[in-house]
């Protein structure tokens, strides 16, 4: 059996949900397919918090992208009727010199940003838990705050059905080719075709690229979540978001106490992988003890805690890190993108509406030069 829409979507995670809200929400009909059923673990898309800030230290371009997706979160809470984003600061801690201070502050100077520099003596007056040693500095980001990824995923579907979206669950993509003037999509039991394409599969893109060849590797991601005693120095009132450079080069970052704990984690210092069948799902007991030592440089009692639970979520990975937005070179009807990189969940609701301009009217209000497929050759 064979269904027409005007766009089949991907990958229904943090940024296929997104996009098909912004499309259906046009009046396009939309169809979109996932491997698993919703809720699920398996991806990119869940573990309690997501981090949203807007002093971006990997570069000033991913600001007014930030920006928007501010906007579109609330614009989406008052559409869901529930909370999805708080904002109340974050902290970027590291060497006056160090990559993420330098970053923060550059983003700032350019987009006219407030924020705060503070020293280890102030951090401790202001936020009781971080005892920051005084070789370092942080910057204080008034508009940071954190997301809750599956109540935004779950509302971006919702929503999306709610206009008329068809979303399909427990449905591989088993591949796609040209279909005369469209794209026709195959799974297990069906084939659909439709006007266009959008691929946002995640850790399972490279499945689906359609003979180009994209560098992208699979990385493993574990949090950890911290059981601390009950009390005020760990609440979110008290105790922002924070990232910190532990290792020259090297980020962690972590939140206040919520409804798992106290959760913290090292960026792109996981086993990676070709296929996300190859990742290691299991954590074993040691593993945490290179994520103590990192937390030590600024919140003791957090890197002395038990462990109360732990997770593996998947970053997809280009080689410089930046997004990968673009359509096909021989299929222009084929949208992908993959633009996580471990750093992308924040920005779902801006892309989602960025797809949805690239698919209907083949512009977008934001620069990509930077996330081009080209750029890989």
């Amino acid at each position: 059996m064979t269904d027409r829409y005007d766009v089949i979507v991907a990958g229904l995670g943090a940024m296929g949900s997104a996009s098909a809200y912004h499309l259906a929400r046009r009046g396009l009909r939309v169809l979109g397919l996932d491997r698993w059923p919703q809720p699920h673990a398996h991806g990119s898309s869940h573990g309690d918090s997501r981090i949203i800030r807007e002093m971006y230290f990997e570069h000033p371009l991913y600001v007014p992208l930030v920006q928007r997706a501010y906007e579109l979160w609330r614009e989406l809470e008052r559409d869901a009727g529930e909370p999805l984003m708080r904002i109340h600061g974050g902290l970027m801690i590291g060497p006056r010199d160090g990559m993420l201070i330098t970053g923060t502050l550059r983003s700032a100077a350019e987009h006219g940003l407030p924020y705060e520099l503070l020293s280890p003596a102030a951090v401790r007056v202001r936020f009781p838990a971080f005892a920051i040693s005084g070789d370092l500095v942080a910057v204080f980001d008034p508009r940071a705050g954190y997301l809750h990824p599956e109540a935004c995923t779950a509302a971006h579907l919702a929503l999306a059905a709610r206009h008329g979206a068809d979303l399909r669950y427990g449905e591989p993509v088993a591949g796609w080719e040209e279909d005369g003037d469209g794209v026709r999509v195959r799974t297990a039991t069906q084939a659909w075709t439709a006007d266009r394409l959008l691929v946002t599969a995640g850790a399972w893109t490279r499945e689906l690229l359609g003979g180009i060849d994209l560098p992208l590797t699979v990385e493993r991601q574990v949090p950890f979540w911290f059981d601390l005693p009950a009390g005020e120095d760990y609440e979110p009132e008290r105790c922002p978001i924070y990232a910190w450079e532990h290792t020259t080069g090297f980020i962690g970052y972590g939140f206040p106490r919520l409804e798992k704990g106290v959760k913290a984690a090292r960026m792109h210092q996981g086993e990676t992988a070709a296929h996300p069948d190859g990742i290691r799902r299991t954590v074993d007991s040691d593993e945490v003890e290179p994520l103590r030592a990192a937390l030590r440089q600024i919140l003791p009692a957090a890197a002395a805690a038990p462990v109360r639970e732990s997770t593996t979520c998947l970053f997809t990975n280009t080689p410089d890190g930046d997004f990968a937005i673009g359509f096909h070179p021989a299929h222009p009807r084929v949208l992908i993108s993959t633009p996580c990189s471990g750093h992308g969940f924040k920005f779902a609701s801006a892309i989602g509406e960025l797809h949805a301009d690239l698919l209907t009217e083949g512009r977008t209000r934001f620069d990509l030069a930077p996330f081009r497929l080209e750029r890989f050759g």
